[in-house]
């Protein structure tokens, strides 16, 4: 491919070359010749009927043919659909992006045409007025429709045509567009995820009433009633004449984000709030959905092209909202979902049970008679200690009386089981117990630390019983706090970890794992979480070691595919709590997993699988230098290098490998094994 990298046409990137179907013919003739056999290789031919560039990988022998439609008239087209072609198996792959919600888009077009294209000067023209407005600093951040748009709002910049502009003050006299709020309802076959996080998180109690502020189409309404709850909705548009009612639920799900006046869109917020009885969920769009052409800047928000508003919060900016309209602190449950209670002692109820860490009951390791003579009365006294980590009181435990009235105390009841269990295990759980409190305590303090009084009775005791006092539960996790400044601190503990997997900057760890982790991780991770939400569709965490961040991390294949590809990331700044994220096209030769084991648990349910599959790719040497096998590419590489492929989480010799070859690598791994 050394044509490729002195070729003085198209735009080159460190593993490929992009080229307009019409700079083909000035293209090197062993360029020109590679490119037709694999356009030959695609049957019928017209499949690449309305291709605009060809991409020539330079690490593979591979070429992909790529359609942007509107190449010429719209400054930077989205890429619709992909051909791609493997000269070494002669493989053809096609993709389909019409209906992806953020497809790639270009930049620097005249980078892909010749000097002579008709719109050369034009394209070379625009990226000089982006270049100065540094628009296209940071490509990696722009490379999609949404990542794009985003930039454009953010530096206030729209394109008209091929040329930039500034958004145009709203001037008295002129008319300005009529919103359609109504086309922005939804019409949905299932619960909105808004309802759906609020019945999951158990706050659909039995009895419960629900009411949907700005209903649209009535869909939540209509499910909520059917899981026999009594439920109520009002919309301006599609229920006018319904009452608006309190309830113990409210739901302002997806409103306050398509109201295009200020003063109306705080109205509703409070009208809500004044509704609700117990606790009100509130909704927004904290990342711009449908960025396409035709929308307009207009107020604090956009236009669609369906002439209805979209508010663009950031997460950081919706909590910030509710949280001055309301007088709260509101608490997230995930990306642009908030809850806001009533009540200040089942707010921090809630607060709580989100930094309970899982425990089992110790197992009966002493065959003691007395103790399997009562070993159904102290079930319930060790379920207790199980949950909460101390005994209980008289009112907490229904068995309470009984279990005096047999043994004197609970203490010596509890004695009978410490007599039949390891005591270590009971020790353990108080002490995680006692943790929980101290990340929810430690947490606290960023916004404003409840009274003791303000807390349930149960969490008071817990407090009492862990820590002796409020004041010096309190004073532990403030000391707790301060070690999160010292990022020396931090990484000791990422590399001291036993759970999670170590890289020299980093520790990665499974969602399924967070709770297991040191306090102190826990609260750093916390801090995000906290106030941006942890993204519920996240598979991984991964906290940073060298600089205050953490990412959320998406793989969808995680517990299927042996080696997931990495879909998008968010990173949170922890200084300033900026988000920034990003999308891997599986195209484009994502990040890829290894060892996945590490990343869980032992009780994991596919632990043993994702294990034996790393033994045996050890085995084979495919691990032995995992900087190289990072990305897809790499992987597939190594694979083909070492004669392997997978078979589900199994590795085997690849059908088309050279017999001879195959030979060899089996006496060497034999050789090894004897050594």
């Amino acid at each position: 491919m050394n044509c490729v990298n002195r070729s003085p046409i198209g735009k080159r990137l460190p593993t490929s070359l992009y080229v307009h179907l019409s700079a083909l013919p000035a293209l090197e003739r062993s360029l020109q010749n590679y490119e037709t056999l694999a356009r030959q290789q695609v049957q019928p031919q017209t499949q690449l009927d309305g291709a605009t560039l060809v991409k020539f990988n330079t690490d593979q022998p591979k070429v992909s043919y790529l359609a942007y439609p509107e190449f010429e008239t719209d400054a930077h087209p989205a890429l619709s659909w992909s051909i791609q072609v493997d000269l070494a198996t002669a493989q053809v792959t096609i993709r389909n992006y019409s209906r992806t919600d953020n497809p790639p888009v270009l930049h620097r077009k005249e980078t892909f045409v010749t000097a002579d294209y008709s719109l050369y000067e034009r394209f070379v023209e625009l990226t000089r007025q982006e270049e100065a407005l540094g628009l296209l600093n940071q490509s990696r951040e722009i490379g999609t429709r949404e990542g794009w748009a985003k930039r454009l709002l953010d530096c206030r910049i729209e394109i008209h045509g091929h040329v930039l502009a500034c958004p145009v003050a709203q001037i008295p006299g002129v008319a300005q567009p009529k919103i359609e709020r109504h086309k922005a309802a939804l019409v949905r076959n299932e619960l909105s995820k808004p309802v759906r996080i609020a019945l999951e998180a158990g706050l659909f109690t039995p009895g419960a009433t629900f009411f949907d502020y700005g209903c649209g189409h009535g869909s939540d309404v209509e499910r909520v009633g059917d899981r026999g709850y009594t439920s109520s909705g009002w919309d301006p548009y599609y229920r006018p004449d319904s009452a608006c009612t309190s309830a113990d639920i409210v739901n302002l799900g997806y409103v306050i984000n398509v109201i295009e006046d200020p003063a109306e869109r705080r109205e509703a917020l409070l009208k809500a709030w004044e509704l609700t009885r117990k606790v009100l969920i509130v909704a927004a769009q904290v990342l711009i959905e449908d960025s396409t052409r035709g929308m307009m800047a207009y107020g604090d928000g956009v236009i669609t092209r369906r002439n209805t508003f979209q508010k663009n919060y950031s997460q950081e900016e919706l909590k910030s909202y509710i949280d001055q309209v309301l007088g709260v602190d509101a608490i997230p449950v995930a990306l642009g979902i908030y809850l806001v209670f009533r009540d200040e002692a089942q707010a921090q109820t809630f607060r709580v049970s989100r930094w309970r860490s899982r425990a089992t009951t110790p197992r009966v390791k002493a065959s003691v008679k007395r103790f399997e003579q009562y070993k159904e009365m102290l079930a319930p006294l060790m379920a207790f200690f199980t949950n909460r980590g101390r005994l209980p009181i008289e009112e907490e435990l229904q068995e309470f009386a009984a279990l005096q009235s047999e043994f004197g105390t609970l203490r010596r009841a509890f004695q009978l089981v410490l007599q039949a269990t390891e005591r270590q295990e009971w020790d353990a759980i108080s002490e995680k117990r006692r943790q929980d409190l101290l990340v929810y305590l430690a947490l606290s303090h960023f916004g404003t630390r409840p009274k003791l009084r303000h807390l349930t009775p149960i969490v008071q005791h817990d407090i009492k019983a862990l820590f002796g006092s409020y004041q010096q539960a309190c004073t532990a996790a403030d000391l707790m706090l301060l070690s999160l400044g010292n990022l020396e601190v931090m990484a000791e503990r990422c590399q001291s970890s036993a759970i999670g997997k170590k890289l020299s900057n980093s520790l990665w760890v499974h969602v399924s794992a967070l709770d297991a982790l040191d306090p102190l991780l826990r609260l750093y991770e916390g801090c995000a979480s906290r106030t941006i939400g942890r993204p519920e569709e996240a598979t991984l965490v991964k906290f940073h070691t060298r600089k205050p961040q953490i990412s959320y991390l998406f793989y969808p294949d995680f517990d299927r595919d042996p080696h997931p590809c990495l879909r998008t990331s968010m990173q949170i700044d922890l200084q300033d709590l900026h988000v920034s994220y990003r999308d891997y096209d599986p195209e484009d030769n994502p990040p890829v997993l290894h060892q996945k084991e590490l990343l869980v648990q032992p009780d994991y349910p596919l632990y043993e699988k994702f294990a034996k599959l790393s033994q045996q790719e050890a085995d084979w040497g495919l691990l032995d230098d995992l900087s190289k096998i990072r990305d897809r590419w790499g992987w597939q590489k190594c694979l083909e290098e070492h004669c392997a492929a997978l078979k589900g989480h199994r590795v085997v010799w690849r059908k088309d490998a050279d017999p001879y070859r195959v030979k060899l690598m089996q006496s060497a791994r034999r050789q090894f094994r004897e050594v």
